[in-house]
């Protein structure tokens, strides 16, 4: 068969979180992010959805969450995104860990790969995290939000993901079928476990990189850890041929789901990775006003009759706004 249109790269990350107050108040303020929709997981529709990301809710740099306040801890290990990281432009990592100091955030000291600055951190449910200062271009897609945030540090999108992989040799094969392509690889001490990480490129300017770690270290999902990585496939014909392209490698995507501001498709990689492929339409914009977005709970279609009692099982929460 012929090869799929290339992904450009990460289209979302959904992660799991506990309290959706605490989640909220640390990805708007803290981090900066843009709440551009609040709704519900639309296979437990007691539960939250929140997805943060630029000023526009451009395709990759949207992190999402489920608030699971009874969920267990979770461990990072093999057949997860170990780390999910943010572009921010250079010369801001001062900026952050100033920032960082004065919202008590757990952060390591930098390290270097791939010749860029790296800042690991973690959020409030110990999800690992990872700022990285990249040069960003005049024509950078990006829309940076700066109610809390100064554009001149302003998180510009995903940078990369990291797998932890047990047999990576599959993975990687996927990760070329899907059009990245490997560029470089070097010894890794900053991870524990793992040696020597692999980095793929996507063909698009955000979310290009994913970079993969071999390690069979035992992990269990919960707070604090990745449900899901999704990637672009902008069109419904990127997507259906993609999806070909991944049943060619003995893997069982699922048939298209409409998740209402795109339509995705499911598998899991050969080393247990749940991926996602997503269109870029509808749109964030597509159900509120570009002004409007993440003021208020959006229900998708099916679950608009069920306001009533959906609200009623939620908690109440408040999204942060700056001080005028």
């Amino acid at each position: 068969m012929s090869s799929p249109p290339p992904t450009p790269g990460i289209h979302h990350v959904t992660c799991i979180a506990g309290d959706p107050q605490e989640n909220l108040d640390f990805w708007v303020e803290t981090m900066g992010l843009r709440l551009v929709k609040q709704s519900i997981n639309q296979d437990d529709p007691g539960t939250y959805h929140f997805f943060f990301a630029d000023a526009e809710g451009t395709p990759g740099t949207s992190m999402t969450f489920f608030p699971w306040e009874d969920m267990r801890q979770g461990k990072v290990g093999s057949g997860q995104v170990s780390r999910t990281a943010f572009r921010v432009p250079e010369g801001s990592l001062d900026y952050w860990e100033a920032r960082f100091d004065e919202y008590g955030v757990p952060y390591e000291e930098r390290v270097e790969r791939f010749g860029e600055t790296v800042l690991p951190f973690e959020d409030p449910d110990g999800l690992p995290v990872e700022l990285v200062e990249t040069e960003i271009a005049d024509d950078d897609p990006v829309v940076p939000w700066t109610e809390f945030v100064p554009a001149e540090h302003a998180i510009r999108g995903f940078h990369s993901v990291t797998l932890w992989i047990a047999d990576t040799e599959p993975t990687m094969e996927l990760l070329e079928t899907m059009g990245l392509e490997q560029v470089g690889s070097e010894q890794s001490p900053d991870d524990t476990p793992g040696d020597e990480r692999t980095r793929f490129a996507a063909a698009g300017p955000v979310g290009t990189y994913v970079d993969v770690l071999p390690t069979i270290a035992g992990g269990r999902q919960g707070h604090g850890t990745v449900h899901h990585v999704a990637f672009q496939t902008p069109t419904e014909d990127d997507q259906s041929a993609m999806r070909e392209a991944v049943r060619s490698r003995g893997l069982s995507p699922t048939q298209q789901i409409d998740r209402h501001w795109f339509r995705s498709v499911y598998f899991r990689e050969h080393g247990g990775v749940l991926f996602e492929l997503a269109t870029s339409d509808p749109g964030y914009d597509s159900d509120e006003p570009l002004a409007d977005l993440g003021g208020r709970l959006v229900l998708p279609g099916r679950f608009e009759n069920r306001r009533d009692e959906i609200e009623a099982g939620l908690p109440d929460v408040t999204v942060p706004e700056p001080d005028r």
